[in-house]
């Protein structure tokens, strides 16, 4: 009996020994890390794809590298044209020395003339057919072809392409600069076919149409006037999508009023400067914070549905060029109060019209909360939101709570320092 159960136990061991190897591991420094995907129009063939890689090294800028690691590049960037961006993995091995993965994919890049075709949806759906590549990856529009946005998009401060497009990310969704797009996102609201998608704009090509006088937040990626060294690249502003296709854009303004009036948007703040109700030569700067959930309230089954949108938000004063010293004055913060909820609702009623008369529907997933109104799925779709919702009724209002008036309530007299 003892000598079974060592026979059993010496069995056991003896196959460990072949479930313990190392065959399919791949080391680091064997493969080559694609962080971003472009995808053009092929010239020539509406049947094939240009891809852009661009190779991130991820020995570069790590605390372990050593060796000749300091020496080599952060990135690698290869164009060409294939089948798809699936397959074009083995093409790319050609001149790439490592095998290509896509197991620390970013970012899916897009030139807006390639979004603006009917056959796009065709080819980024391949993308949910590939295991390595995740529903969470970020997805931009260019102005330009992704493979020139590519090569002039060199940051001096993030030398690492995968933190470089992260921290991007999370800046503009932070202040509501950029749309929270991605892969998951864009298929949902594709096959809802109901609401509008926004994804992320840039380019690194400066517009020849900027104008130093322009109100900075009327703008998109590329109107930004600046001057100084750092990179060319921009982010700002919203590509617009109607059932998979690009049609429009969004400016920075038109952006962050998207985050206000859709319920399952948050962000951390945003710094904007609205106009000084007791002097028309200045304007205050302020710090608008979410002060609750915005309430989407809708009355489907009128002859006239209606919407009644209400939007609480914290605004904090951060300049005072008018030297009024609101926290002991009640009655000018009264006026205060209702000038900042008359320019916010004036500034959203904009937008809210603008979806109705010329984009048809919109982008501030509403009709998710419609759908709650109907019993079933065919009743739903005998409403027809999209041609619905440019009749409706929508009714905005404005709740604002004032913040804080800076670290220091009491202005200085100028007249008093001059005299």
């Amino acid at each position: 009996m003892i000598t079974k159960m060592v026979l059993k136990m010496a069995n056991l061991l003896l196959l460990l020994l072949f479930i313990t190897g190392c065959w399919d591991q791949r080391e680091v420094e064997d493969m080559a890390y694609v962080v971003g995907i472009g995808l053009d129009k092929a010239e020539d063939d509406d049947d094939r794809v240009k891809v852009t890689y661009l190779i991130s090294n991820p020995e570069v800028g790590s605390l372990a590298q050593g060796g000749s690691a300091g020496e080599e590049p952060p990135r690698e960037i290869i164009s060409f044209v294939a089948d798809d961006f699936v397959t074009s993995r083995n093409l790319a091995n050609t001149v790439v020395s490592k095998e290509i993965t896509y197991d620390l994919l970013r970012i899916l890049i897009v030139s807006e003339e390639f979004a603006s075709k009917p056959d796009f949806l065709r080819w980024v759906y391949d993308a949910t057919k590939s295991m390595e590549i995740r529903r969470d990856t970020k997805l931009l529009v260019t102005k330009e072809k992704t493979s020139e946005f590519i090569q002039n998009n060199q940051p001096l401060l993030e030398t690492r392409p995968h933190e470089y497009f992260e921290k991007m990310y999370d800046l503009g969704s932070e202040s509501g600069m950029t749309p929270k797009s991605d892969l998951m996102t864009f298929f949902r609201i594709t096959e809802a076919d109901a609401d509008l998608f926004l994804a992320a704009y840039g380019t690194a090509q400066q517009s020849n149409e900027r104008n130093k006088g322009q109100d900075p937040e009327q703008i998109i990626a590329g109107e930004f006037d600046y001057e100084g060294e750092t990179n060319t690249a921009q982010y700002a502003g919203s590509a617009i999508f109607n059932e998979g296709k690009m049609f429009n854009t969004l400016t920075l303004e038109e952006t962050r009023i998207t985050y206000l009036l859709n319920p399952t948007l948050e962000f951390e703040s945003i710094l904007t400067s609205l106009p000084d109700p007791f002097n028309e030569k200045y304007k205050i700067a302020t710090k608008i914070i979410q002060n609750g959930e915005t309430s989407i309230k809708m009355n489907l089954k009128k002859k006239n549905p209606t919407i009644d949108v209400e939007v609480p938000v914290l605004v904090e004063v951060l300049t005072n060029h008018s030297g009024i010293n609101f926290a002991k004055d009640k009655d000018k913060r009264e006026k205060l109060k209702k000038s900042f909820e008359e320019r916010l609702t004036e500034k959203i009623e904009e937008l809210v019209k603008k979806t109705q008369e010329e984009f048809g529907t919109e982008p501030f997933g509403w009709s998710l909360i419609a759908r709650k109104h109907f019993k079933s799925i065919p009743e739903w779709e005998t409403f027809d939101w999209m041609n619905t919702y440019p009749d409706m009724k929508i009714n905005v209002t404005t709740k604002v709570r004032l913040g804080k008036f800076g670290r220091q309530g009491e202005m200085l007299n100028i007249e008093d320092v001059r005299d």
